[in-house]
């Protein structure tokens, strides 16, 4: 499975073939996914014996994460930070803006006097909207501000963004939808 061409240390766009950018094309990436698992399967390299069968699960292992990773959005701008050198560190990096830490408390709060579907969805919808907006943001800081170092800064908000849809999911659930 070893081709002169890729390197299992090879960042996920160049795996892939892709610029680096945020914006991608879906169908594109999915195609190339597909593509480069039918190359890696190990399936294909049983005549060649065990050792080419691990280098090609190798191969199928991180293709798979390359393609969690290009496919979230949130990963992807991660990685493109980090590519450009502004790593986000969120474990020793919580520092937002006040404007947002304010948002956040206020949909927190929102979030727990909301005790029936209506108003549970209402809330989602809000945070959603919010949501598109900051990824937006994301695009033109990362694809046509080249400013890595803001993109990281709202990234790790869209994190927290995250988390607070998952405990909307999970309230959502308890009220039966």
């Amino acid at each position: 499975m070893t081709s002169p061409a890729l390197k299992l240390s090879d960042d996920d766009f160049t795996l892939f073939g892709l610029p680096q950018r945020y914006a991608l094309d879906r169908a594109e990436l999915e195609q190339r996914w597909r593509a480069l698992q039918a190359k890696a399967h190990p399936d294909r390299y049983a005549a060649q014996g065990a050792a080419a069968q691990r280098v090609a699960m190798q191969w199928a292992m991180r293709i798979n994460e390359a393609h969690q990773r290009l496919k979230d959005p949130l990963k992807r701008a991660r990685l493109l930070c980090e590519l450009r050198g502004a790593a986000l560190n969120t474990e020793d990096n919580t520092a937002m803006p006040p404007a947002f830490l304010m948002q956040q408390m206020a949909w927190r709060e929102a979030l727990e006097e909301a005790h029936d579907l209506d108003a549970v969805q209402a809330l989602d919808d809000d945070i959603e909207q919010h949501e598109r907006d900051m990824f937006e943001q994301l695009r033109v800081l990362l694809d046509e501000r080249s400013d890595a170092h803001e993109a990281a800064k709202l990234a790790r908000a869209l994190m927290f963004v995250s988390r607070l849809r998952a405990d909307i999911d999970r309230k959502l659930e308890a009220l039966g939808q």
